[in-house]
């Protein structure tokens, strides 16, 4: 792949008067990433001579959104699709732009849907605009309606899940796409996707029953067997697991996690490090996190050259450059609107907005992007030098991507169960809103950051770095590491995290 200098290169030698040339290259950079190349050299073509050319404003738009900047994104996307009104892509991304800035959008998706009925991505999309409108039981509602006509939407009922579990918590988050098993019980596909959706909820006492359905039907076979096997670890029977699993082979990263958490539980950590010695290509960055855990346990001094390092967690004050904490408070609050929490995320006791966070176009929200993005930059430049082979201490180290951004807000006992981000390169905890301390109810080290810890699959195992959390101070990790809070009794917490994405060099 050719590297970004090189291709904002091309872009900035493309003749402004050979349109073919000048669409080639702004593509070529926007399908690499190089948004800030293709922003600088089409925005003042578009203001003067190229400013009736619907692609050239559609790529235009493209580098804006891949920028994060949402607001003027949208203005883009009306401009071109004004110019180009038949287009069903533009009508839909300026609904998806739109909603991503913080707008109204569910009349803009009514029409994307008009022009494109059978894309369900846009479907989708309308559901989160009547979510964030407040009218999220109406999506609810509109979604099993669809689910009637196209049972086999896997990505409707995940969706149909989701919002269920955030707005409707006391509700079954699974019973569109059980009735859809119901209505076809010799759809293995269908089956087989019920199976994983119970999994990706965390009910795997759901899952066993729905395997052992399956196995009536359909009789055994290695992938019943290995979800089987993972639903029993996580359920309390480890050793019936290790039997399970001693019955299919080891073909996938992802295999590999479920086994080694398995032995984690039976505290047989060194069998755990034997299997995470292999490199996997289907992604084997998602076994870091646990290759951290069973080299500690074990006492493996490789854990230094993975996480020892100080300068790999750092906290950042940025209080002084984000005006009014209230208002940004408040503007959080506001967003904060739903009963539940999303599935297979690791809030307790609260809830998490939905969408990219950061790309919204409230003031406050804005002024905190950029805050963000500064302390990113000093971390990054802090960091020790690459490091071959090493997840974090990688040789691309840019452009800096936010990947996803969210807010949560815990109340009473509420907290994060210790997790990773293993789709991110950086995260971060940036600390909006605090507790007063209950001096009578509060745990030592209450509400405190952990890391290191995975009290679910080895509870001996400490943290090996703390961090107390105060108003208007950032944290940033390595997106690998375990981290989780400590409960608090009583009050508010809220927090904006956000990801940084790996850079497109890094990638496996």
């Amino acid at each position: 792949m050719a590297g970004l200098p090189l291709i904002s290169a091309r872009l900035a030698d493309a003749r402004s008067d050979d349109c073919a040339a000048l669409h080639a290259a702004a593509k070529e950079a926007v399908v690499h990433g190089a948004y800030e190349a293709v922003r600088d050299r089409l925005r003042p073509l578009l203001s003067a001579v190229h400013r009736g050319d619907a692609g050239l404003w559609q790529l235009y738009a493209l580098a804006l959104r891949g920028l994060g900047e949402s607001a003027e994104a949208a203005q883009a996307f009306r401009r071109a699709a004004d110019l180009n009104p038949g287009d069903p892509l533009l009508t839909h991304s300026l609904a998806r732009t739109t909603l991503e800035a913080g707008d109204e959008a569910v009349a803009l998706f009514d029409v994307a849907i008009a022009r494109a009925p059978a894309d369900a991505s846009v479907r989708l999309g309308r559901a989160a605009a009547q979510l964030a409108s407040g009218a999220g039981e109406n999506a609810r509602a509109d979604l099993a309606a669809l689910l009637l006509q196209t049972p086999g939407w896997l990505a409707g009922h995940a969706a149909y899940a989701n919002l269920t579990a955030m707005i409707a918590p006391g509700e079954d988050p699974l019973a569109t796409i059980d009735a859809a098993v119901a209505r076809f019980p010799a759809d293995r596909s269908l089956i087989d996707d019920a199976i994983a959706l119970a999994m990706r909820a965390e009910d795997y006492t759901g899952a066993l029953m729905r395997i052992a359905r399956a196995r009536e039907r359909f009789g055994p076979d290695a992938a019943l067997a290995a979800r089987e096997a993972a639903c029993l670890a996580e359920t309390g029977s480890a050793a019936e697991a290790l039997r399970v699993f001693g019955t299919v082979p080891v073909q996938s990263a992802g295999d590999v996690i479920w086994r080694v958490r398995t032995l984690l539980r039976v505290a047989r950590p060194d069998e755990a490090a034997a299997l995470l010695e292999r490199r996997w290509p289907d992604g084997d960055r998602a076994l870091w996190p646990y290759r951290a855990l069973v080299w500690r346990l074990t006492a493996d001094p490789r854990w230094h050259w993975l996480e020892g390092d100080e300068r790999l967690i750092r906290t950042y004050d940025i209080a002084g450059e984000l005006g009014d904490p209230e208002e940004l408070a408040d503007c959080l609050r506001a967003l904060h609107c739903n009963a539940g929490q999303q599935l297979d995320q690791s809030v307790r006791g609260g809830s998490q907005t939905d969408g990219n966070l950061l790309v919204r176009a409230e003031p406050p929200l804005r002024r905190l992007r950029t805050a963000l993005l500064h302390a990113v930059g000093e971390y990054v430049a802090q960091l020790p030098p690459p490091v071959d082979g090493h997840p974090t201490l990688i040789a691309d180290r840019g452009p800096l991507r936010i990947a996803g951004s969210w807010s949560v807000r815990l109340t009473d006992a509420g907290l994060h169960v210790d997790h990773v981000h293993s789709h991110g390169w950086l995260s971060s905890a940036f600390y909006v809103a605090l507790p007063e301390p209950d001096k009578d109810r509060d745990t030592p080290q209450a509400g405190w950051l952990a890391f290191g810890e995975n009290r679910d699959l080895a509870p001996d195992l400490p943290a090996f770095r703390l961090i107390e959390p105060r108003a208007g101070t950032l944290a940033l990790f390595p997106s690998i590491t375990w981290h989780g809070t400590r409960a608090f009794a009583q009050g508010e917490r809220m927090t904006v995290a956000f990801d940084i994405a790996l850079p497109a060099g890094a990638r496996e």
